[in-house]
């Protein structure tokens, strides 16, 4: 059946999930319970069907003096553990007749309970030893199944002919708890339910839990009338537990929801693996039967054979995956530590990258950048998952989705490349991601009836009264907006990766904050030396100087041309090399001197500057002055008075050749928490080529025959700068002029 365009609304399936199917208050029939005090052995509560002998308020030393015996042994024991234990079978002799019963036993809190079974006359005498060599041979024919669906037809093969059901089904959970029909056996009396899907609704989540925590259940005639259990609560005042219990009543839902699969006897074994609920072994009949223990026994041990057998396939195919994929980690970690950067091994192998996690298509994004490799959305939309990523604010977790257009609003626009996510943080600090993705694959699945349609509501009893569905018919679905699931080995593989992103971080920030630590050292042994040698150089040069002044004031009629031409050198030269030791001194003291940084008007110290430069100008050159509105800045006004002054020292000095120099001061616009400020003239400029040499140290663009300098200048401007928090940079062109840009933090600035 296709799907209806017209399908009814769906009715609230949370009162499933709400029923308390463990404390129903009832047995089925085919035996009795009894609840006794654990020290007393007093009987506390019992089913209406137990011997009348098994009164409330009785002893069960008065009424089954045999049957007290062995409990009592068995507590004395230690037991019972953990769920049921089977004591033995007894023959009890009552007013109405003498049964033979098997025994189990389980604890409720302070309580001891004893279900105590009839035993079918023809199961008399039979024990678990008969269908020995049934088990053996089930455990030989496992070792040859090739794959997870033969190991299930094993399985449903075998069970179905120890129990001598009708059908028999290996039913799996996916991540979602809709449960698909693996393998089928059956005798042809009941329909065929193979590769089947039935909705998460039919096994409610309780149910589940039970079926996890008591792994076999046995309904042996779905027409049969619940048996209370009397009184109604334990002495604690609460009702009874039967979590553990083999013959709790079940769900009237459940029985109904039987009925409509036309069955009337039913018996489930749960397939555990690591104590998670894989699976289950469903077995029917379209007539009451029950189950003898001998059997309902052996299909346990069968379903832990199996459930061994099928970890044992599951874990060898994740280790062989595991393994692949450790491979590619290996080479993308050799890769990666070869890179200053992990980035640039990523890109330069986005094969292996993909590889990974067996993905199409992968992105690196970071706040700035975007790298994208193989099939993926456009960098927009990787932009707007990044952004969804990012404002989870979890970034030591894993996101893992197979169908992303129902988390995110809008993935479905791009399905076709993702509709699978497996994303990695790599940064505890920054938001900085690793995307991986896998395309749409579109598959038809077959469902047991129609899954919008699990249940319909009672008129008649209120809106937490449900009936279970009544066709079963083949209804098909079209699922789309899902890739393929992603693995575990898969997912840890991501996992890993992204620990060995942190470690080379780690480590590569541990030798830069090495290599930092050593730089600074050596910088304050610099700055000391240069401190000493242009401190010690000063007095000399000055000497040099002020002797060759005297010499030629002295002296000079008694020099020659050529004379006074050497002295005028040597002063020349002393004064150039006294210049060059005082620049010297300053920039060294730069890195020494604290800051005092105040809230200070631009404008203002800005036209001090302009006039200090105005002196040294020659009264015949023609200077433009362009001073934009500058507003506040927070600095230290002596070392921002330097820098200022550098800058238009050095317009000043390269517009010489122009017959009209234009000097600009602005400010732009406020960009990442700075404020930019700016200086431009309209002089000799220089060639982009070589702009990182600007602010070098002695360096020089121009030959000093052309523009006298020191080459210190711009050193001191970036050194300034930078102590401030801000940065600087410069644009030109030869002959067209230049426009140097400083930056102060805009955080701290006073308005």
């Amino acid at each position: 059946m296709e799907p209806s365009k017209n399908a009814a609304p769906r009715v609230d399936l949370t009162a499933c999930d709400r029923e308390p199917i463990h404390i129903v208050g009832s047995v089925q029939p085919h035996g009795f319970l009894l609840a006794l005090d654990a020290g007393s052995l007093a009987i506390v509560q019992a089913s209406a069907n137990a011997p009348v002998e098994a009164a409330v308020g009785t002893s069960l030393h008065a009424a089954f003096p045999h049957l007290a015996i062995i409990v009592r042994r068995h507590l004395d024991e230690g037991g019972p553990q953990a769920g049921a234990s089977y004591l033995r079978t007894v023959t009890l002799t009552s007013d109405a007749a003498r049964l033979t019963y098997e025994v189990a036993a389980y604890r409720v809190d302070d309580l001891v309970v004893l279900e105590l079974e009839e035993i079918d006359a023809a199961a008399m005498g039979v024990g678990l030893d008969v269908l020995t060599p049934r088990l053996r041979a089930f455990v030989e024919r496992l070792h040859t199944a090739r794959s997870i669906e033969e190991l299930c037809q094993l399985v449903a093969e075998d069970i179905r002919h120890v129990t001598g059901l009708d059908r028999a089904l290996v039913y799996r959970f996916d991540r979602d708890w809709h449960g698909t029909v693996l393998a089928e056996d059956g005798n042809g009396v009941l329909p065929s339910y193979l590769d089947l899907r039935f909705p998460a609704s039919d096994i409610p989540a309780q149910a589940r839990e039970l079926y996890r925590s008591n792994r076999l259940r046995i309904i042996p005639d779905a027409g049969y009338a619940p048996v209370p259990i009397l009184p109604a609560t334990t002495p604690a005042g609460k009702p009874l537990d039967l979590s553990q219990s083999v013959l709790r009543s079940v769900s009237p839902v459940h029985v109904e929801y039987m009925r409509n699969m036309g069955t009337m006897a039913s018996m489930s074994v749960s397939i555990l693996i690591d104590g998670g609920l894989w699976g289950l072994i469903s077995c029917h009949n379209s007539k009451p039967k029950r189950v003898p223990l001998h059997a309902r026994n052996a299909c346990d041990v069968l379903a832990q054979i199996f459930a061994l057998q099928l970890s044992a396939r599951e874990r060898g195919a994740q280790a062989e995956q595991r393994l692949a994929l450790g491979q590619v980690q290996a080479r993308l970690l050799g890769f990666m530590a070869e890179e200053d950067s992990f980035v640039d091994g990523l890109l330069k192998h986005p094969d292996d990258v993909l590889a990974l996690v067996n993905a199409s298509g992968a992105a690196i994004v970071t706040a700035d950048r975007c790298r994208l490799l193989g099939a993926t959305p456009d960098e927009r939309a990787v932009r707007a998952l990044y952004e969804w990523l990012s404002a989870r604010g979890d970034t030591d977790a894993v996101f893992v989705s197979e169908a992303l257009s129902e988390v995110i609003p809008g993935a479905a626009a791009f399905a076709d490349r993702a509709s699978g996510l497996l994303a990695i943080s790599v940064s505890k600090k920054y938001a900085s991601y690793i995307l991986w993705f896998r395309p749409e694959v579109v598959r038809t699945v077959k469902w047991g009836g129609n899954p919008t349609k699990p249940a319909v509501p009672d008129p008649e009893g209120g809106p937490d009264r449900l009936h279970p569905r009544k066709s079963f018919e083949i209804w098909k679905e079209t699922v789309q907006g899902r890739s393929l699931p992603w693995s575990i080995p898969e997912v840890e593989a991501a996992k890993d990766l992204r620990a060995s992103v942190l470690g080379i971080v780690l480590r590569r920030a541990e030798e830069l904050a090495a290599m930092s630590e050593e730089l600074q050292r050596s910088n304050k042994e610099l700055e000391a030396f240069s401190y000493s040698v242009s401190h010690d150089l000063r007095a000399p040069f000055r000497h040099i100087v002020g002797y060759s002044n005297l010499l030629k004031t002295r002296e000079g009629a008694n020099l020659s041309e050529k004379g006074r031409h050497y002295v005028d050198t040597i002063i020349e030269a002393a004064f150039s090399a006294g210049t060059l030791v005082d620049n010297l001194l300053a920039f060294s003291q730069m890195g020494r001197n604290a800051l005092n940084k105040v809230s200070g008007d631009m404008n203002a110290l800005v036209e001090e500057v302009r006039r200090k430069i105005l002196r040294d100008v020659p009264p015949d050159r023609s200077i433009v002055w362009d001073i934009a509105p500058l507003g506040r800045a927070y600095a230290d006004p002596v070392m921002l008075r330097l820098v200022i002054e550098n800058l238009f020292s050095n317009a000043a000095k390269y517009t010489r050749g122009k017959p009209e120099a234009v000097i600009t001061m602005g400010r732009l616009p406020p960009k990442d928490g700075e404020a930019v400020f700016f200086v431009r003239d309209n002089g000799a400029g220089f060639d982009m080529a070589y702009v990182d040499k600007l602010f070098g140290v002695f360096q020089r663009l121009h030959r000093v025959e052309e523009f006298e300098g020191t080459g210190i200048g711009l050193a001191n401007v970036r050194r300034i700068v930078e102590r401030h928090g801000g940065r600087t940079w410069a644009e030109g062109e030869l002959g067209q002029g230049a426009t140097f840009y400083f930056t102060l933090p805009l955080r701290e600035e006073s308005h």
